[in-house]
């Protein structure tokens, strides 16, 4: 990786405006759908009780996704500039907001999530392919203290080389890594369209699972999961198993904001971006609705509690054994265009913030395909890192079992991940008071009504992550507190290169660049 990061700067300088409206909405899309919605909805079922709560669930989830896109649109138009969230949070509070964003998204959003889906790809791999698995080591797990180890199997080599070949990829320009996007985006809207196709038609046809659920939509039943001392059996213990829930539907629907990272290389910027995280996101959570649908039309309400990979048992009915091999196929695919997505938008963060010398310096300048390869190598190089600890699980009988420490991370940044954008809306609010005058081509929708019910929405479920699901929220807000301390030292150390320009295609292909 580090090779293709020692391209240098050429006639022509700044990020290329080579995403047009298409372009940007796969990436919108593309980001979002991983494998979550593949997986979580069985662990969602288990916590709320019955298919009508499990479709609120979902539905939570759009509003807040939607809401949140349709409001960011006019930070986006606002400001087109690369960085898109740490920007929008400089700008509206301070530098010091700005960064501790761009800090928690560079040590677990971002690079965690990269992870997460690069071994993922992984797993799903070793369906077809049997010696891949994260219990075939080529390194055997090394205890370094009581709770951790790290070791070096075969599932995790691959995920290493998956996120080593698309930084590479990255690295050679922004058409490339576009045309990976739009090639494997396309192709998991499709296969999630065929899931939801063939669940609602085959599965209604060979299972009268459908019927049953439905027409007993709200009777809580099957196997509950405890939230925090409650159960969905008592109305308030629902209430608390929706709003944990969204731990998961939430992640599912996550990374919709990374098109506003590469706001500098987005045609015509004030309009695409906007309308790009309105298609997106609507696009994407219409079809997460609908798959739940196609789940409870195909399987019993107390199957899918059970399930781990709910997606895999409906195919395995339409299928009549083969979803297995089907679902590793989809999944993978959905993958590896997930985890383009977000090294691509990523680096350009990491680009900005270096550029206001919060971050490497080195991630602030463009090689010679104008794209910030630095920025991709160092991404990289965590998120590879990430992939190899392990945490360590000891029974009552003294049976070891193995995690993945990018898990825990993960569920630690929820909770701070909607700390941001319930921030980033208020951004919207308070930059109304502090530039009246500037220019808004695109405003966002209901304000200041539905911003203000997004963040009392969003901040009702963080209050009850912060006291119901204490284990996984208070050590995200630990990772946030960390970064201040590494702020000053960035400020004091740190030199500001001020902002990247951008070019048009046409310029680039003037000088054989693009």
């Amino acid at each position: 990786m580090a090779e293709a990061a020692a391209g240098t700067q050429t006639k022509t300088h700044g990020f290329i405006r080579g995403l047009g409206l298409l372009d940007s909405t796969m990436i919108v899309a593309g980001s979002m759908i991983g494998s979550g919605i593949f997986i979580v909805s069985g662990e969602i079922a288990q916590r709320v009780g019955s298919p009508g709560w499990l479709l609120v669930v979902w539905i939570v989830t759009g509003v807040l996704t939607v809401v949140g896109a349709l409001s960011y649109g006019e930070l986006a138009a606002m400001m087109p500039k690369a960085g898109g969230q740490y920007v929008y949070l400089r700008e509206a509070f301070s530098p010091m907001w700005g960064f501790l964003y761009g800090w928690t998204l560079f040590l677990v959003i971002q690079t965690g999530t990269i992870a997460a889906v690069a071994v993922g790809f992984a797993r799903y791999l070793g369906v077809l392919v049997p010696s891949i698995g994260e219990d075939k080591y080529l390194i055997a797990p090394i205890h370094l203290f009581s709770n951790y180890a790290v070791s070096l199997s075969t599932a995790q080599l691959v995920g290493v080389l998956l996120i080593v070949l698309l930084t590479f990829m990255n690295t050679r320009g922004l058409k490339l890594g576009k045309l990976v996007q739009n090639t494997f985006t396309t192709a998991k809207l499709a296969a999630l369209f065929g899931l939801i196709v063939l669940g609602i038609v085959v599965g209604s046809l060979k299972t009268g699972a459908g019927v049953a659920n439905f027409s007993n939509l709200w009777t809580v039943r099957g196997s509950l999961i405890d939230n925090g001392g409650l159960t969905a059996l008592t109305a308030f213990g629902l209430f608390v198993g929706i709003c944990v829930s969204q731990t998961g539907s939430l992640f599912s629907a996550d990374a919709w904001n990374n098109i506003t990272f590469t706001a500098g290389e987005v045609k015509d910027p004030k309009r695409n971006i906007p309308l790009s995280l309105a298609f997106g996101t609507g696009i994407v959570i219409t079809l997460y609705l609908l798959a739940n649908v196609a789940y409870l039309t195909t399987l019993p309400f107390e199957k899918i509690q059970g399930a781990g990979r709910v997606a895999t048992d409906t195919m395995n009915v339409i299928f009549s054994g083969r979803g297995a091999i089907v679902m590793a196929v989809a999944i993978m695919i959905s993958s590896f265009g997930c985890n383009n997505g977000l090294i691509l938008a990523g680096a350009r963060a990491y680009s900005a913030m270096a550029r206001d010398g919060l971050f490497f310096k080195s991630s602030g300048q463009l090689n010679d395909k104008h794209v910030p390869a630095w920025g991709l190598v160092i991404q990289g190089i965590w998120a590879a890192l990430l992939v190899l600890p392990r945490t360590i699980k000891t029974d009552a009988a003294g049976h070891i079992t193995y995690g993945n420490l990018y898990g825990n991370l993960l569920d630690y940044v929820i909770s701070a991940a909607l700390i941001f954008y319930i921030l980033t809306i208020a951004g919207i609010i308070v930059l109304r008071q502090k530039r009246p005058d500037a220019e808004r081509p695109y405003k966002a929708f209901g304000y200041p009504v539905v911003p203000i019910l997004y963040i009392i929405g969003a901040a009702v479920i963080l209050a009850v992550l912060f006291i119901y699901q204490t284990a996984t929220t208070w050590p995200g807000l630990i990772i946030v507190i960390t970064g201040i301390p590494v702020y000053f030292i960035w400020k004091r150390l740190g030199t500001a290169m001020g902002d990247e320009d951008s070019i048009s295609e046409a310029a680039a292909k003037a000088e054989g660049e693009y």
